[in-house]
């Protein structure tokens, strides 16, 4: 049974270096690529209901018991993400048949796709701080492929400040690893746990704790390390857009949320209420800011990335049970919605040949469809009842009040404002108003575009729908990962 934890590591790097094999028969790799990223959501379900009804499972890869081996953990919060991952990537992957060209598809668009899933999962499932870097770096050089995929000139341009700022960071991430590892004499996750709450977290850890979150909050694009996103998110298909707004961002997020509930919570009215609330605030009024500015359909949905994930460290930050618990709904939503959004925005691009907002008109009158599965995703997106995103920010937002942060609970409020005012410049500006393509773009059957969007489009519904028990699941993620003891227990079997 243990084994399983590994199978969405090794399985879709298996699959990506056999797709490599099939690098000029773009219908096989489809095929295959198709029936691995099924085969790899259902395994992402089996894992995760069965770390729900059995608890914690753990593999010690080679027989070494930790923490001298490395180990690989499924609890609650890892097998979440890894269900969420083979979602989204099962969806981005159907749409990217639709929509990515053979010329992208010859630059081993497939190998490196999956390639990137086995980063993301591995990130997801180590209990080993050192690797925990390895898989961010397998994950980095794969996104860096796909998102100069194609090689215009705009891609090059922009993904390299994407390349700059993640070097430097995966620099300093080797100097935290190496700083905590002198410290402590250890890199089990669940070990360190231990050992820093034996030594107290002294100055010298704290400084080593900020060092980490500077570093996740790079690969999260919080304030103010966000300015790559926008335009490193806007080059690339939307396919691969939709891939990275939905998933890439979230990694950082889960490794802030795991290293500070794990390892460095000793000193939260430091890290967490101070720094960790002071970002969350800046993120998220300077993301809707630049969301509102712009006049671009992909662009707007970018900078929104940057303000949504601000939700996210906000509840990390207040750390309360509550807090946590609607941190955790937050990322099911946002990973779920934003993909769709971006999905939307490739089937607009498809139909009217631009992104740019005032360039589109009328797309209600001849894609009736498509607007209001736009509409839904967009209100849920606002945080507008009866949809997950208000479920999912209310109770972030309670925790705020109940803690006495009322300033950073107004920001998140007006934020929800400025955000609900962005996405209805694009319903009126695309898809109100006077038809501006033309009869052939009017009569562009996208039915096989919208496949892959209406199952997160239902769930966003779902979620809002059945938000007690989806809260209930959250809330049981928080309490797990809020007692190190579990984790610890469950790792060095003590």
């Amino acid at each position: 049974m243990n084994n399983l934890i590994i199978l969405p590591i090794i399985m879709p790097f298996i699959i990506g270096a056999v797709l490599i094999l099939f690098a000029k028969n773009h219908q096989l790799q489809r095929v295959i690529s198709g029936l691995a990223a099924v085969g790899m959501f259902v395994i992402a379900i089996y894992l995760a209901v069965t770390v729900y009804n059995k608890g914690i499972i753990v593999l010690d890869v080679g027989n070494w018991q930790a923490p001298f081996g490395i180990v690989l953990v499924a609890d609650l919060l890892a097998t979440l993400m890894v269900l969420l991952t083979s979602l989204l990537s099962l969806v981005c992957l159907f749409f990217a048949f639709q929509t990515i060209t053979p010329q992208r598809e010859q630059f081993y668009f497939y190998p490196f796709y999956f390639f990137l899933l086995v980063g993301v999962n591995g990130a997801f499932l180590t209990g080993d701080i050192f690797n925990l870097f390895v898989f961010f770096e397998v994950m980095l050089i794969s996104s860096y492929a796909l998102i100069v995929n194609g090689g215009t000139k705009y891609q090059l341009r922009e993904s390299f400040k994407y390349v700059v700022i993640n070097v430097f960071a995966s620099a300093l991430f080797v100097v935290a690893v190496g700083w905590l590892y002198s410290v402590t004499g250890t890199l089990n996750m669940a070990h360190l746990s231990e050992r820093i709450a034996e030594l107290e977290q002294t100055g010298v850890l704290t400084v080593i704790a900020m060092m980490f979150f500077v570093v996740f909050a790079s690969k999260g694009a919080l304030f103010p390390l966000y300015f790559w996103l926008p335009k490193s998110y806007f080059g690339p298909p939307a396919a691969i857009s939709a891939l990275f707004g939905g998933l890439l961002t979230k990694v950082g997020i889960y490794a802030i949320l795991r290293t500070f509930t794990l390892i460095f919570y000793h000193e939260i009215n430091y890290t967490h209420q101070l720094i960790m609330i002071t970002i969350a605030g800046f993120t998220m009024l300077f993301g809707v800011l630049g969301a509102v500015s712009q006049f671009d359909f992909k662009r707007i949905l970018s900078y929104h990335i940057i303000s949504q994930v601000g939700y996210m460290v906000m509840g990390i930050g207040i750390f309360t049970p509550l807090a946590i618990a609607g941190a955790i709904y937050y990322i099911i939503h946002h990973m779920i919605v934003k993909t769709a959004l971006f999905l939307f925005a490739g089937t607009v691009e498809q139909i009217t040949g631009t992104t740019e907002l005032k360039k589109m008109g009328g797309l209600l009158k001849t894609h009736p469809v498509l607007t209001w599965l736009f509409f839904i995703s967009a209100i849920s997106l606002a945080g507008i009842p009866p949809f997950s995103g208000f479920f999912s920010k209310f109770p972030i937002i309670l925790a705020g009040f109940q803690e006495k942060a009322y300033i950073i609970s107004g920001v998140a409020l007006l934020v929800g404002l400025f955000t609900l005012f962005s996405m209805m410049k694009i319903v009126s500006y695309a898809f109100w108003g006077k038809p501006k393509h033309t009869e052939e773009q009017a009569n562009r059957l996208i039915r096989q575009l919208l496949l892959p969007i209406v199952p997160l489009v239902a769930l966003t519904i779902i979620l809002g729908l059945a938000a007690e028990p989806v809260f209930q699941y959250s809330v049981q993620i928080a309490d797990q990962i809020m007692d190190p003891s579990i984790y610890i227990e469950s790792v060095l079997k003590e």
